[in-house]
């Protein structure tokens, strides 16, 4: 991967964070990644270890068996299933022929309780064929075990055995859904106890889907690897993890507090839906380390590239200059496009024809760039020579790195979110769970309805 910071710099647009600014923040920086680096924070030490990826491996004949995977999760228990599948397999997969996809797993990721959501997606399913991969640490999210009940009485429904077609990706001691493995014979699939669910991609909870559908998960541990090692060893301003934090910091700090992830590539598109939860939930917190009161945080925004050009941009350009855009960028796509030669004597039409559909994308992202950087809208842009695993479990390490230092800079813990937590006691309460009657009785009352 290529990390270009040059449009995020006030010398080359002319406002904003300068060269001289980074170096005074430099020592700060160093600082803060030794220390994450040296505590050896979760997300590192499960990169340090196949433990997780033989688990998966071990399921390998057994998955086998099934045309599609199922997960049945949300937040971080769906978001990287989902960030593997669509960047490291063709956007049509799931509409594949068994042959065309080698015998490879379709991947379906169930991660919302809309009923209409939930109804039309089990006509897509074959029973006998589908294994419903049920995510949750505790067994207690609200969501995921909802869909699981129903993904239970589907499979009763269609007279199969239950244990024949669920596994359970759980804390590996102890929670509802291990209680249920023991009783009911599920095999089970452990969350490491330590791993918060947006840091989880590269642990089971999302190893086995990619394993399912023929992605390479040891290279994507390799690329991992190889970042942290890299990471490790570059000096300062060689350093793109380093840069990276010290540009985020420096634009948050100067009020630059929306981070736009814009991809130019529909594969990489739900990448930015992982990174935004990874820094949303990480970053955007009450209290300090201190306890005390103090309200930070950084709004992840995500986008399209060419499609949000005709519905972002204006406002990035013209409006308020208060974000920070990262675009994310291939070289080198697996099929191309050449534009056909019609129309030649229109020169709106001429100047695409016989031009490869990649350059027009691209010459687009560049184009956006430069206008941005005319209105002093800083930007950076990572660039995949191509899209593969190494590269996508760079791209992963990469942000969780990145992730963690800042919350340090911040003095916040990026690794909690009592946030979430509130809001599901809430909704405990509103559905009769026992031990939650009280906490709507001690909640404020409105002081005025304005219900029309």
């Amino acid at each position: 991967m290529k990390y270009s910071f040059t449009y995020a710099l006030k010398e080359n647009i002319n406002e904003g964070i300068s060269i001289e600014d980074i170096k005074n923040f430099q020592e700060k920086v160093d600082e803060a990644f030794d220390y994450v680096i040296k505590n050896d924070p979760a997300f590192i030490k499960l990169i340090k270890t196949d433990k997780y990826i033989e688990e998966v491996l071990e399921l390998s004949e057994w998955i086998e068996k099934f045309d599609t995977i199922v997960v049945l999760g949300i937040g971080g228990s769906a978001l990287g299933n989902l960030a593997l599948h669509t960047s490291l397999k063709p956007l049509n997969w799931n509409i594949m022929s068994d042959m065309e996809r080698k015998n490879k797993c379709r991947v379906f990721v169930l991660d919302n309780v809309d009923p209409d959501f939930v109804n039309s997606f089990y006509e897509r399913l074959n029973p006998e064929k589908t294994l419903f991969n049920v995510i949750s640490k505790s067994g207690t999210t609200a969501e995921c075990m909802s869909n699981y009940l129903i993904a239970k009485k589907y499979i009763e429904d269609s007279n199969l055995k239950v244990s024949d077609h669920l596994v359970f990706t759980t804390d590996p001691e102890k929670g509802i859904l291990r209680e249920i493995s023991k009783e009911e014979n599920i095999k089970t699939l452990t969350i490491p106890p330590e791993i918060g669910g947006r840091f989880s991609v590269l642990t089971p909870v999302g190893l086995l889907s990619a394993l399912s559908e023929g992605i390479d998960i040891k290279e994507l541990y390799d690329g991992a690897r190889k970042a942290l090692d890299k990471f490790k060893k570059l000096s300062f301003f060689e350093n793109p993890v380093k840069m990276n934090i010290a540009l985020n910091y420096l634009y948050y700090k100067a009020d630059h507090n929306i981070s736009v992830m814009m991809s130019y590539s529909n594969r990489l598109f739900l990448l930015a839906d992982w990174f935004r939860q990874l820094w949303g939930e990480s970053l955007g917190k009450k209290f300090d380390l201190q306890n005390e009161v103090v309200k930070v945080g950084l709004t992840p925004v995500k986008a399209l590239g060419v499609v949000d050009q005709h519905s972002q941009i204006q406002l990035y350009n013209e409006g308020p200059n208060d974000k920070l855009i990262t675009f994310l960028q291939v070289e080198k796509f697996d099929k191309d496009m050449v534009i056909p030669i019609y129309h030649s004597e229109i020169e709106a039409l001429s100047c695409l024809s016989n031009k490869k559909i990649s350059k027009l994308l691209n010459s687009e992202l560049k184009g956006t760039i430069l206008s941005l950087s005319e209105n002093g809208v800083p930007s950076i842009t990572l660039s995949f020579e191509e899209i593969n695993e190494k590269n996508v479990g760079e791209f992963i390490f990469f942000y969780e790195l990145t992730t963690a230092v800042m919350g340090k800079l911040m003095n916040i813990n990026p690794y909690d979110q009592p946030g979430v937590e509130l809001g599901k006691k809430y909704t405990y309460a509103f559905m009769g769970r026992k031990g939650y009657e009280n906490i709507l009785a001690e909640s404020k009352k409105p002081k005025l309805n304005l219900e029309l």
